[in-house]
């Protein structure tokens, strides 16, 4: 399997060479070449396999010509050994046609761990392979920074460097990451956005030299082992629900575009999804864009999905370059036209492809509460404010029954306690090898917005002159 940007411009890559690499060097985003597809019969025959099972098989095309099977079958079964339930991705019911998908069972409680975990122990494999070292930066809005760093921590060839807005993530999704004491993790509180924080890793990696001379490699979402990943609990909902004779619905809270993107992708390759509904909070750039067609950047406000407090949603340029019929130079003008003015308009046909798809949900705290404390009054089940936007956005689908509808509940209610206790009154509890997460000591700097103050750190930092 090959890759290339979706601007156009960059050498096509094999698997291997995109993990190390993540960004493509014309500053777009990789694809595969072409999508790999399973046939009705061959979807059917994945029923009954085991999510670590079921996530070699869907893997497998992509990355085809660097990974033998015997070693992608050690890599899964690597990824998934520390998470706490057996199914891995547990379904819940709420009602009828009305599903949950519990996607943090993983060692930092976000569905992050997912692809994380996996992508860790692909970066030590094909490090070990050529004898090599990375430095790995990232930016987090609350949760692809724990769950990163809990992937690469004690590495030998890897340093991970993880920016997070000062004061815009949660307590314990900060605590998460600046309590690991490992000598290869190096936190940052950068003082601005997560649209800051991303921008300031992209202009790293645009500076060839410096990309060159610490081998940057990224973990967001830009880096395409991620989507893949997160492609298996797609399939895994799926089939469970009765793929491929019946159809499912998914509804995914989404600020990067990287999670949602990551069920186009299933669907591409046969899965049977009827509708994407994508929930915003009041950062409501996405939702905004498909009620008008106008991507438009507008500023951050703090909401109780942190997570989700983004208006700059990177993974989007992929689903553009699909939609476009694979034009990078059209991709390319329209994220020039985003970073000269804020805004871009999408041509009337990919657009009208794209709302065939895809709608969204826009919720405010307040109406987030409400949900929280909602479904914990009718089922017991305690969802945090990020899961609870993504069931509401599931109940706004208006689908014939029988459908089934599936929204991703992405992080454990323990790492938003204050906003699920504001909604219930109930103060839900950090599983036990957690709780003593606020009496451990925190490690991080704190840095101002300034590309040139980050690059002077990490040498400093890597004692590189």
């Amino acid at each position: 399997m090959r890759y290339v940007s979706t601007r156009g411009e960059a050498p096509a890559l094999s698997f291997d060479d995109v993990l190390l690499t993540g960004l493509a060097r014309d500053g777009g985003l990789y694809v595969p070449e072409h999508w790999p597809t399973f046939t009705v019969d061959e979807i059917r025959s994945l029923r009954g396999l085991s999510y670590q099972e079921l996530a070699v098989q869907v893997m497998k095309p992509f990355v085809a010509g660097s990974l033998t099977d015997e070693e992608l079958t050690e890599l899964v079964g690597r990824a998934y050994a520390t998470f706490e339930h057996a199914a891995v991705a547990p379904l819940k019911q709420l009602g009828p046609d009305q599903w949950v998908m519990e996607l943090f069972h993983g060692p930092t409680l976000a569905f992050k761990d997912y692809a994380l975990q996996f992508v860790g122990h692909a970066f030590e494999h094909v490090l070990k392979k050529r004898g090599s070292r990375i430095t790995i930066v990232g930016a987090t809005s609350g949760d692809t920074g724990s769950a990163a760093i809990e992937a690469c921590r004690d590495r030998d060839a890897i340093d991970i460097f993880i920016l997070h807005p000062k004061g815009r993530t949660s307590d314990v999704q900060r605590r998460q990451m600046t309590t690991v004491q490992a000598p290869n993790v190096h936190n940052i509180a950068l003082e601005g956005t997560f649209d800051d924080c991303q921008d300031a890793v992209k202009a790293l990696f645009a500076d060839t030299e410096f990309r060159d001379e610490m081998a940057l490699s990224a973990v967001n979402s830009i880096n395409w082992a991620r989507i893949m990943a997160q492609v298996v609990y797609y399939f895994w909902a799926g089939l469970s629900l009765g793929a491929p004779d019946r159809g499912v619905v998914f509804a995914v809270p989404t600020g990067n575009f990287g999670n949602v993107f990551a069920g186009y992708v299933a669907r591409r390759m046969g899965l049977p999804i009827e509708k994407f509904v994508v929930g915003s909070n009041s950062n409501d750039i996405l939702t905004r864009f498909f009620e008008t067609g106008a991507m438009t950047m507008e500023g951050v406000v703090p909401t109780l999905s942190p997570s989700m407090d983004i208006q700059v949603s990177s993974n989007f340029e992929r689903l553009l370059f699909d939609a476009y019929e694979r034009d990078g130079q059209a991709v390319k003008n329209l994220m020039a036209a985003f970073r000269q003015s804020g805004t871009y308009t999408v041509a009337e046909e990919p657009m009208a492809e794209m709302l065939g798809l895809f709608e969204g949900l826009r919720l405010s705290d307040e109406e987030t509460k409400a949900v929280i404390a909602e479904v914990r009054a009718t089922t017991g089940e305690l969802l945090d404010p990020h899961s609870a936007i993504a069931v509401a956005a599931a109940r706004k689908t208006g689908l014939p029954d029988g459908v089934p509808v599936v929204a991703l509940a992405t992080a454990h209610p323990a790492k938003f306690p204050d906003a699920v206790e504001a909604a219930t009154g109930h103060r839900p509890g950090l599983p036990e090898r957690l709780a003593d997460l606020f009496e451990r000591a925190e490690k991080f700097d704190v840095l101002p917005n300034d590309v040139a103050d980050l690059r002077a750190h990490i040498r400093k930092t890597l004692h590189v002159s």
